[in-house]
């Protein structure tokens, strides 16, 4: 892990308008990098080993980039913003 990407996710952690998610797996990498064994970080965390071991292959393999949720497929909504704010 480079300065500049503990930097960015040490300042995601800070910040209180991360979303949990993505805070959660912030912590998750810092840990990991701090030496965290996969067990210990998920008990931590709050999430199965499996995932914690998801996120950290990602973030290996696209660096910050990795942590964002992806799209998820399905269809998309059939209601808009502005229906259901003026609704």
């Amino acid at each position: 892990m480079t300065g500049e990407q503990q930097n960015v996710l040490n300042s995601w952690l800070r910040k209180s308008t991360t979303p949990v998610g993505l805070a959660k797996r912030a912590r998750a990498i810092l840990m990991l990098a701090s030496g965290e064994t996969f067990c210990k970080t998920s008990e931590y965390v709050g999430m199965g080993e499996p995932h914690i071991r998801k996120w950290a292959r990602r973030f290996i393999e696209q660096g910050i980039e990795g942590l964002y949720d992806g799209k998820r497929p399905g269809q998309p909504p059939v209601f808009s913003l502005r229906c259901i704010v003026s609704g």
